[in-house]
């Protein structure tokens, strides 16, 4: 009896925690969703775009918090009953930092064995554009198999 009224008590202090995870979870699929597209798009086009980093990191800073947020639960006793969802809900951190260091592996190839400054000015922007163009394809790829293991742990989910 005193168990079921500790585990009550629990699960109603947790429902807050449980509220705001579910928000940021449907955040982390939105924002992977909106930073792939647009990503994906600027990478075919070949035009760089500002505004494709900033989606980015709002899809990843939401990750973050997501994954922390799940953190909170499991500390507070909240349990998924698939262990995938919690494989689902961290694989998306290691995507991204593999990502970003795919990301700066690939500048430095794109670089290796030049000398950017004596470079002619179009020569240069040429090198540029094709650094943007690469880091632009991994990230977007990254943020677009992130969108598919926040959908996989929402549907791992016990709610």
């Amino acid at each position: 009896m005193r168990t079921r009224k500790w585990r009550r008590r629990l699960l109603l202090s947790t429902a807050p925690v449980l509220a705001v995870h579910l928000t940021v979870g449907i955040l982390v699929i939105t924002a992977n969703l909106v930073a792939g597209v647009w990503g994906a798009t600027a990478w075919y086009q070949r035009k760089p775009s500002v505004g494709f980093w900033y989606a980015l990191r709002v899809a990843q800073v939401a990750v973050v918090i997501q994954v922390g947020l799940g953190g909170v639960l499991v500390l507070e006793g909240r349990e998924a009953p698939d262990g995938l969802h919690y494989l689902y809900g961290v694989l998306p951190i290691m995507i991204a930092l593999l990502a970003e260091g795919a990301r700066t592996a690939a500048s430095e190839h794109e670089l290796e064995g030049l000398d950017f400054d004596s470079l002619p000015p179009d020569r240069q922007r040429a090198v540029a554009m094709a650094i943007s163009r690469r880091e632009t394809g991994i990230m977007a790829v990254s943020a677009l198999v992130i969108l598919g293991l926040a959908l996989r742990a929402a549907f791992t989910s016990p709610i």
